[in-house]
Parts: C-alpha cells; structure tokens; sequence
C-alpha cells in the first residue's frame, strides 16, 4: 500500500531525481517558463513553490543589501540562502538577443526577485497549463510558469470575461436606441 508516501518516483534513484528537480527548477527560476511532462510539473511545482515560499518568508530581509543588515539577519538569510542553494546551481546562463549569454545568479534571483515579487502573495507562485500528448511516446505535457505577481493578484479570469459580457449587452441596447 502507498500510505503517507508523497511524490512520484520517475522510474529514478534518488540522485538522478533530486538532479533533474535540480536542473529543472533551475530552468524554472531562471526563464520563468518551462515545458515538461504533466507528471514532471506537478513535482516540479512542490519544489519550486518550498523554494519561493523560504525566500518569501524572510520579508525584507531577503532583498535588503546585505551590509546594511543585522548579525541576525544575515544569520537568517545566509541560512535560507543555503537551504535555496541546495535545491538550485548556483549559476544559470540565459541567452540573450544577439546570441550573447548572460550569466545569472539563480539563488540570488530567488531571494531578490521572486520574493519581492511574491511578496503578499501566500502560495501558488506557479500556473501549469496543459497541453497535448508529445508526438514521439503520447505522454501528456504541460508548461509550468511563474505567475506574475500583479496580474495574478488584481485579475481574475471569470470576471474579466462577466465585464466583456455585460459590457457587450450595453453596447448593444445603446446602439439600437441610438439608431
């Protein structure tokens, strides 16, 4: 029986899976968006958000320069900073327009970037989005993305449909009574 055993396998030992979630959340933070199986994206997901969620929790101190910090909250970041690092490489290269490579601090990224953005945020960091069978096995794809922390916020998807509805109907009566 499976009881109380949480997450997926990939038919992998436990270092050839921790360094594809590795590799994987890697590309996650440094692109934003990626596309993987369906299966791989859910647990993808868990680890991505684990990482946001430490980042996110330390406030300002996780994008306050680190000279201007207290010995306690650089204590506290340098900790956080090493349980992100354990789940991401350090550096990741993105190319750029022009075919130039730049180099980008992924965990640094995360403390900075990812946790201001998030900040009110208190979970759901990433949106998977299904798609259709690969063509060479039939396995089911998704992309995963980092929700953008304003969109996400003010927007919801059903409203902003209601208001192009309503917004319709009126136009509509006015322009009858017009004419």
């Amino acid at each position: 029986m499976r009881h109380h055993n949480a997450g997926r396998k990939f038919d992998r030992n436990t270092s050839s899976r921790r360094a594809m979630f590795r590799n994987l959340t890697a590309n996650l933070v440094l692109n934003e968006r990626i596309e993987t199986t369906d299966a791989k994206a859910k647990e993808l997901r868990r680890v991505a958000e684990r990482l946001i969620t430490k980042a996110r929790r330390l406030g300002e101190v996780a994008y306050t320069p680190f000279e201007k910090l207290s010995d306690t909250n650089k204590a506290r970041r340098l900790a956080t900073k090493r349980l992100i690092a354990a789940w991401l490489p350090r550096w990741g290269t993105r190319m750029e327009k022009g075919g130039e490579t730049k180099k980008v601090d992924l965990v640094e990224k995360v403390l900075i970037d990812l946790a201001k953005r998030f900040e009110g945020r208190p979970g759901g960091y990433t949106r998977i989005i299904k798609l259709g069978p690969r063509r060479g096995d039939n396995a089911p794809m998704a992309i995963i993305e980092l929700v953008t922390g304003a969109a996400a916020e003010g927007d919801g998807a059903g409203e902003g449909k209601k208001a192009k509805k309503k917004s319709s109907k009126k136009t509509e009566k006015a322009a009858a009574a017009a004419g």
